[in-house]
């Protein structure tokens, strides 16, 4: 047997450079590059690796362990799951930040490469800097807290058990109904001892990613349960991304007349003028997408969890009269709802059903045509929001007294609408560009109201609803995509809990764009703690004396070496949106918009909270007879 010296770091490097995946007939290296930030656990093991010979990866100093985790996430959910990046930490705090990015990851399906030291296998110099201590066992680390959030997991005490220990992370993380996040935690000395690897570890590895078929069995019980529904309904999850069945999809639903609705992850699969989709689903959906899913008699779920959000605690759906067919590589899945599963990818499964459904076509008739133009209506509407010193607009959240709108319009210098804003910036960048968002009020309204003219270009994290990855997560969709445009629709809750990246992408010339919603405060949750019938109260950004705080963030990004706009009116952003195409350069641009301007719930929409049985407050106490309610028709399982 041939054999090469090598620490167990360098041979982790020359092992990442060999690992290529196989989809549909083309071939190419899995990982693109390593993420790094260096400390006394990693410095001397990794970074000599890295320094000596890191082929063809990638090399890229982030800021924080948690952003640049975010970052590679991003890059991968962007890459439809074909491609990666490592992340390597130092021990202790530094992998302690990856384990916000590690469950969102593993809530998303997303395949990374989580590479995290650890304390001393040797055990001699303990405790050694950064490490914890446990007096029921000396074997628990920091890194123990990556195991539930890890789709596979291993600590590396010997340098021989790299090898078996990276076949296995490389299996589940090119495996469509397994992808998640690998961690490998290797002990810090370890990394540096070296070892005889023999030296066909090192030779090109392909990992093949097939299609799995639907069985005849599955087919025929999809077209049994199709032909026997007068109003099938179509819930399109990001599996129909990663599967790129959008071309099937679209002459499925077309030749059989089945509307589209979309779950957050699913959205830009299809574009949004498809004749067919009705939009966004659920909690965070359409007027159209819940009428129509009120009235269907089969939900056809293809690639989606189906989570509280999409079914609005399921409530949306008549289970007494509507039956289930999932569309799933992940069995688990597949069986979500008590449904009849298909657990195959989308793409072959659509292309299998189509010839099968010869003769049948569905009851919805011109209702599709009728949803969609009613909520078109709507949305020109939100477009158009104006704010009144004197009286409540109607199209105004009223949660709020006249007298503090108005506080808030003086403190920040404006009367800018959430929703206005947001189509003004849809109507104005190109169709082609990417946008990213992940958390609070913001969700919802694209969801609602953002029109996808091509497709993938809508990239939301709502699996983990992660505070903090949208900034961090932009640089992800550059570095997948430079030759777009991408853009973070972001508040100033989630830009304030982390940017790191933001300094990354400018380091490295990777031109992000930031479009930041400034209503200070947590907005979402204020408007969920008046909607339960509370006061508002902790919510808003104010000050010890009362006052709203009015943070410059443009004059922040400006430090970082960014180019900032102000923008308070609709035309100052698209102003400012027009020469932030022109920059070479990263962009930051700073939107003061009155709370309570975002859009509402609309028919279907409600969510299951734990609302307080015992309240002193008439309002606490009707949400919660109202969840009494809805639980009776709520399905329990």
């Amino acid at each position: 047997m041939e054999t090469v010296r090598l620490t167990t770091a360098q041979a982790l490097i020359k092992f990442l450079n060999q690992q290529y995946v196989h989809i549909d007939g083309d071939e190419f290296p899995f990982v693109e590059g390593i993420f790094n930030i260096f400390g006394h656990g990693n410095v001397l093991g990794f970074g000599q690796a890295l320094e000596q010979d890191p082929g063809h990866l990638k090399i890229i100093q982030g800021k924080n362990e948690q952003g640049m985790a975010h970052a590679a996430i991003a890059y991968s959910k962007q890459m439809l799951r074909k491609k990666i990046y490592a992340v390597t930490t130092s021990s202790g705090p530094g992998s302690a930040n990856l384990v916000t990015a590690a469950g969102t990851a593993l809530a998303n399906n997303i395949p990374v490469l989580l590479l995290p030291a650890d304390t001393y296998a040797t055990r001699q110099p303990d405790p050694v800097l950064q490490q914890v201590e446990q007096e029921h066992s000396i074997a628990i680390t920091t890194n123990d807290a990556l195991k539930p959030l890890s789709r596979y997991w291993d600590r590396i005490t010997r340098p021989e058990q790299l090898m078996s220990s990276l076949i296995r992370a490389f299996e589940v993380m090119t495996d469509p109904a397994k992808a998640g996040p690998a961690t490998v935690c290797i002990s810090q000395d370890v990394e540096g001892e070296a070892f005889d690897y023999d030296v066909k570890f090192f030779e090109k590895r392909v990992h093949y990613i097939d299609r799995k078929l639907p069985t005849e069995r599955e087919l025929n019980g999809a077209t049994e349960l199709i032909k026997a529904s007068k109003k099938p309904l179509i819930v399109v999850g990001g599996g129909v991304k990663y599967s790129e069945a959008r071309e099937s999809l679209i002459e499925f639903s077309e030749r059989y007349n089945i509307p589209l609705v979309e779950t957050q992850a699913g959205k830009s699969a299809v574009e949004s003028s498809f004749i067919n989709n009705l939009g966004g689903l659920g909690i965070t959906g359409t007027q159209a997408a819940n009428k129509a899913a009120l009235q269907a008699d089969l939900i056809i779920g293809v690639g989606t969890r189906f989570t509280d959000f999409a079914t609005a605690s399921k409530t949306l759906f008549n289970f007494e009269t509507t039956k289930f067919l999932n569309i799933n590589v992940s069995r688990m899945q597949a069986y979500k709802l008590d449904a009849f599963p298909v657990v195959a990818d989308a793409r072959t499964t659509f292309e299998a059903l189509i010839p099968m459904l010869e003769g049948y076509t569905s009851e919805f008739g011109d209702l599709i045509t009728e949803l969609k133009e009613e909520w078109l209506i709507e949305r020109d509407r939100l477009s158009k929001v104006t704010f009144n010193r004197e009286n409540f607009d109607p199209e105004i959240k009223n949660h709020f007294s006249q007298e503090k709108l108005n506080e808030y319009a003086d403190a920040l210098n404006t009367e800018l609408a959430q929703t206005t804003a947001l189509l003004a910036i849809n109507d104005t960048i190109e169709p082609d560009s990417i946008i990213i968002c992940a958390a609070g009020s913001l969700p919802g309204d694209l969801q609602r109201l953002w029109h996808s003219e091509v497709p993938n270009t809508y990239h939301l994290e709502y699996g983990y609803s992660c505070m903090g990855y949208e900034v961090s997560g932009t640089l992800g969709l550059k570095l997948a995509d430079p030759t777009k445009e991408v853009y973070t629709i972001v508040g100033d809750g989630s830009f304030l809990m982390l940017h790191s990246e933001f300094i990354t992408a400018i380091q490295y010339n990777k031109k992000i764009n930031v479009l930041l919603f400034d209503n200070s405060g947590y907005g979402c949750i204020n408007n969920l703690q008046m909607d339960s019938g509370n006061g508002s109260f902790n919510c808003e950004f104010r000050t010890d004396d009362n006052q709203i705080m009015n943070i410059d963030y443009a004059k922040v990004a400006e430090g970082y070496g960014a180019k900032a706009y102000r923008a308070n009116t609709v035309e100052e952003l698209k102003t400012a949106l027009e020469d932030a195409k022109n920059q070479d350069r990263s962009t930051l641009i700073e939107m003061k918009v009155l709370p309570k301007t975002m859009t509402d719930g609309y028919d279907g929409s409600w969510w299951n909270l734990g609302f307080p049985e015992v309240s002193n407050q008439e309002g606490v106490q009707k949400t919660f007879e109202l969840k009494q309610q809805k639980l009776k028709n709520a399905k329990q399982y």
